[in-house]
């Protein structure tokens, strides 16, 4: 279970940095910074709960890859930010240490 708090908190991770890009849109001013702070409240309590399971240092860089990810991949489809096949490669490798990370701490529940 604390691995799948560990997901759902890494997908608020991803929440908080569209809300801020939201909020860049005058018209969309409150609604991002709502967004941003809620999502930044979830994903902290779930990163707290999902840390009593699983060790600190692996939750971390588990949530943070899911937030860089996520984030990247949201920017490219919604926003329509550069990318390019180097960035694509890099996050492929960020995406495949979080997949070593998940698999290294198996024994975890």
């Amino acid at each position: 279970m604390a691995w799948f708090y560990l997901i759902i908190a890494g997908i608020f991770e991803v929440g908080w940095p569209v809300g801020l890009r939201l909020a860049q849109n005058s018209n969309q001013k409150m609604l991002g910074i709502a967004i941003a702070i809620i999502c930044m409240v979830f994903s902290g309590i779930l990163l707290y709960i999902a840390q009593k399971s699983i060790p600190m240092g692996i939750a971390y860089a588990v949530w943070t890859g899911i937030g860089i990810v996520g984030t990247f991949l949201v920017g490219v489809v919604w926003f329509n930010e550069p990318n390019s096949f180097a960035s694509y490669c890099g996050i492929i490798l960020i995406l495949s240490g979080v997949v070593v990370l998940k698999f290294s701490n198996i024994s975890v529940n």
